[in-house]
Parts: structure tokens; sequence; C-alpha cells
């Protein structure tokens, strides 16, 4: 067997003959003369040693066996144009990967919609994304794995520039029924210890673990992130401090009670978006941040 040589031009001009019905439209579409069109899939038949066009009626159609092809070469020429566009990105010294983290703790909706709407204009450039929980974000960060992360922040730390983003309410709730004793404000640790905390499991591969809210003594059940842990609070499996946005619904409903009073009390924490400063950032990702910055004004 002959090896193929059938050409880019070839396939695109098949597709447009294919999709439009006409060689002169296709020639219109292409910016090529009607000629070269027909002589491309001509030469493209030649080499497949088929007929892809049935061109006995009035209008041309694509034959039994040129169906067959329609998506390949659409799929082909669509891989072609990505790796022109990422050449000239390349070229241009533009990343063709940015790897951003999403904490535990943030609104999922809300994050991705700010991502959603910058990589919309930058199809080249891959989006790398990552879920961590606890220090794992920053540990991304440390390490140079993370272009950028949405989480929240603990100290200040002059390698990293970073801007507040929002704040997140945290509750501690429990399910219906699931202590023994009755709901008031003078809920003490030592009254919790005997019923089962549900926590966040630290995604950090280095270093200790990093808890919060823990009673001392109480039994645990981990989980990887927040979803997981309000199902086993619904669920009676276990009590534990969630985000405001994930259980306000619940709480209003009656499916979850919370026991904020004078020893565990709502906080907050403050989300914030950052990334490194002590590196150089490119073109990209640069653009990332000031999309980000404007979407914060």
């Amino acid at each position: 067997m002959n090896a193929v040589g059938f050409t880019l031009h070839e396939l695109a001009c098949f597709l447009a003959v294919a999709e439009l019905g006409s060689f002169q439209k296709a020639a219109v579409r292409l910016h090529r003369s009607h000629p070269s069109v027909f002589a491309a899939i001509a030469s493209l038949e030649r080499q497949l040693g088929l007929a892809l066009l049935d061109r006995s009626g009035y209008r041309v159609a694509v034959s039994a066996a040129g169906q067959a092809f329609v998506e390949q070469a659409r799929q082909l020429l669509d891989s072609a144009r990505q790796m022109e566009t990422q050449a000239r990105q390349i070229a241009q010294g533009e990343e063709v990967k940015l790897s951003v983290v999403i904490g535990d703790l943030c609104p999922l909706p809300a994050t991705l919609r700010l991502l959603r709407q910058f990589f919309a204009q930058c199809p080249a450039t891959r989006l790398d994304l990552h879920f961590e929980a606890l220090s794992g974000p920053w540990e991304r960060l440390y390490s140079g794995e993370a272009d950028l992360i949405f989480h929240h922040l603990e100290q200040a730390d002059m390698r990293f520039e970073a801007r507040p983003w929002r704040r997140v309410r945290l509750v501690p709730v429990v399910a219906p029924g699931f202590l023994a004793f009755p709901l008031d404000a003078a809920i003490t640790p030592e009254m919790m210890r005997p019923y089962v905390q549900c926590m966040i499991r630290d995604s950090a591969r280095d270093g200790p673990p990093r808890d919060y809210f823990v009673v001392d003594g109480a039994r645990r059940c981990t989980v990887a992130d927040q979803f997981m842990k309000r199902e086993v609070i619904l669920q009676g499996m276990g009590w534990g401090h969630m985000p405001g946005y994930l259980v306000d619904e619940d709480l209003a409903q009656g499916r979850l009670l919370s026991i904020a009073g004078h020893h565990f009390r709502e906080s907050e924490l403050e989300l914030v978006i950052a990334r490194r400063r002590d590196i150089a950032h490119g073109p990209v990702a640069t653009r990332l941040w000031e999309h980000l910055l404007a979407g914060l004004a």
C-alpha cells in the first residue's frame, strides 16, 4: 500500500463542499477558485481510492464512503488549527498551560465563573485546575506547581502577592436528632466530645496536617471536600463547621441546626486570590491576574 500524502488543503476543500453542497460556495469560503477546489478533492479521492462525493445530481452530495470521513476531516483540521495557534503562542512567549488551585472553602460557581470569562478568550492556553484542602493550595504555590490560587490567607508572607476576594462564614452544624441533649447557647466542647466530628482531610503531601475547630479527644471522620462533609452531617454521621453558602438553605429548611453559642461561635475567613511575588509571570498569567483584579474592583 502506498503512503497517503493528502494535504490539509485537500481536506479543507472536501469538508467545505460536504458542508455547503457546492463547489462554488466552497471556493468562496476558502478564497480559492472553483477549479482548484475541484482538483483538490479529485486528488484526495485518488489517494484514498474512494469516491467521496456523489456528483450525479444537480446538487453535489457526500457519498456513503465520504460520510465516514467527514467527522475525521473536521477533527484533523481542528487539530491542525490548534497546533498552529499553539506554535504561534509559543513563538510569542505565551504559556500553553496555567495551573490554578481552588481551595476547599471557595464557592465553586463564583470561582469558576471568573475563570470561564478569562479562558474563553484564551483557547490556546489550557487550564490545569486542581481542588485542594487546608494547606494543600499553599503547598502547590510554594512548590511552583500552581500559578495562582483561590484560598484563605493565614498569615502575611512576603513571597506571596494576595488580594482579598470575599469572606466566607463558618457555622457549626448538626442534623436534627443527632444530639442527646437540647440545643442552646451553652453547649461546651466537653459536651460534644462523645460525638463524631467530621473534618476535611489536609491535601498537602509534606508537613504535619492542619486541623481547625478540633474538639480534643473526640472521634473523627475525615473527608476530602466540603460537599462530602455536608452529606455526612446531613446523614447524622457527624457534626462540623460548614461554609454558610453551602448550608444556609439547610438551616432555613430545618435539615441542619446551628450549635453556635458561647463556646462554638460562627466565624469568618477571608478568601484571597494569590500568586508568587518572587518569580516572573508569563503574559497569559499576567493577563489572568489583571482580569481577576478588575473583577474585584
